[in-house]
């Protein structure tokens, strides 16, 4: 029996409007650091289904019914969290450029919350426990860099020497050029899952 191949897509909505509007207040001490400006929480009325909808209609658009019917039956989403603006699309791994390309051009929510927003494609894995792992990453990665800022304040208290080495490797693999755009499913040596 042949096994079916899949990607999956780690997807960040963005909301531009709400940061350039932020952008042209006058700055107040506690205000949101910049590098959280465009992470905002997606609308309530906003679920998984919707989205799959939304990314359905868009293929259909883009590649007509050959799109809709390649993407169809592999279509899914397996995590949809509003409070972090988050996905995980799961689609068949000959066909994720469609849908790809159908979130690059679109612009709007859908109905419910009819919002201008981005649709960021930050990673592509064979695995979902890869892509949890950036999702991960990702987040504590934004949270120590809002903290750096100022904007947030550490509500833990503070790490013994171990605890802190570990950050500071941590901190050092923040600048490492192999996740510039996001999207390399680069693994350590040695570390292999599907797609390899």
């Amino acid at each position: 029996m042949v096994r079916l191949k899949h990607r999956y897509l780690l997807v960040n909505i963005l909301y531009p409007e709400n940061a350039a509007s932020s952008a042209t207040k006058p700055k107040i001490k506690d205000e949101v650091p910049y590098t959280v400006q465009f992470h905002q929480p997606t609308s309530d009325r906003i679920d998984a289904r919707s989205l799959t909808q939304m990314i359905r209609s868009g293929v259909a658009e883009l590649f007509g019914d050959y799109g809709s019917g390649m993407v169809a039956a592999s279509l899914q989403i397996k995590y949809f969290s509003p409070a972090t603006s988050t996905a995980i699309i799961r689609v068949a791994r000959d066909h994720y450029r469609l849908v790809w390309a159908a979130l690059t051009f679109t612009t709007k929510l859908p109905h419910p919350a009819n919002q201008a927003c981005v649709f960021q494609v930050v990673r592509v894995s064979g695995t979902i426990k890869k892509a949890e792992e950036e999702a991960i990453r990702r987040a504590q990665r934004s949270i120590r860099q809002a903290q750096r800022q100022g904007g947030l304040k550490s509500a833990t208290p503070a790490p013994d020497a171990a605890v802190a080495a570990t950050r500071t490797s941590v901190d050092a693999m923040d600048v490492d050029d192999r996740f510039a755009h996001g999207i390399d499913d680069a693994d350590e040596d040695g570390d292999e899952d599907e797609d390899d």
